[in-house]
């Protein structure tokens, strides 16, 4: 396992706790306690996935996941004090993969880091490799293009840059074109994990891929909601 996490935290008791499990299970770690430092890190080191406190002396971690997404896909996890769901949906919709929240148990932080780094490790095959052996596949949805190939999506001729999850998201629900299709659902076939009741993650990334798609929040022409029900593509 040659992984490498980036881990930010003012708190150091938790970054040093966090730093010993994931070390522990093979990882290399750069830590830090404030955001400065961790920008320059990103910029200098190949990092895998990014561990983010929300509250920083400098800046803070809604901050540095913007900047990440501005270049870099990798799964980033945010650690947040707060039970608010507006600080989940927030680090969500900016383009976050996961989010923790504070107290928690270092076997659960390295339980997600797992999943996220499987995940994005079977994206990342899947554009790589020229040995795919499924049939190309692509929807075009007028003017809406995805390609499961080359992991590509374009709107009107323009590629839209697409995180891995919000990749999966899309291809889903064209995939299931004219069915509308349950949050359980979606969550459970795109993050590979049990839904849980009031779980926002799907509809903070499904606004955040309205957003890349330039949709009307009153009238989708492409991602619909059905109140109650689900998300389906007409």
């Amino acid at each position: 396992m040659n992984e490498t996490i980036l881990v930010v935290d003012d708190e150091k008791e938790i970054a040093d706790l966090i730093e010993i499990y994931l070390k522990n299970d093979g990882y290399t770690v750069y830590k830090f306690h404030n955001g400065k430092d961790a920008l320059k890190c990103i910029e200098s080191n190949k990092i895998d996935l990014a561990l983010l406190d929300v509250m920083l002396p400098d800046i803070d971690g809604f901050h540095i996941c913007r900047k990440i997404r501005e270049q870099y896909f990798f799964p980033i996890i945010m650690l947040t004090a707060k039970v608010e769901d507006t600080d989940k949906i927030t680090g969500l919709t900016i383009g976050a993969d996961d989010y923790i929240t504070k107290p928690f148990n270092p076997l659960e932080v390295t339980a997600r880091v797992k999943t996220q780094l499987r995940r994005y490790v079977r994206y990342n095959n899947a554009v790589n490799s020229g040995n795919d052996k499924e049939t190309v596949s692509e929807y075009d949805i007028r003017g809406l293009i995805i390609n499961k190939d080359t992991h590509k999506c374009n709107l009107y001729g323009k590629e839209i840059s697409l995180t891995p999850i919000e990749f999966s998201i899309l291809w889903y629900l064209c995939e299931h074109r004219g069915k509308v299709v349950p949050s359980e659902e979606l969550f459970e076939a795109v993050w590979g994990e049990k839904y849980l009741d009031n779980n926002n993650t799907v509809m903070a990334h499904i606004g955040r891929l309205r957003e890349k798609l330039h949709e009307p929040a009153k009238k989708p022409k492409f991602i619909k909601t059905v109140w109650g029900v689900g998300y389906t593509v007409e």
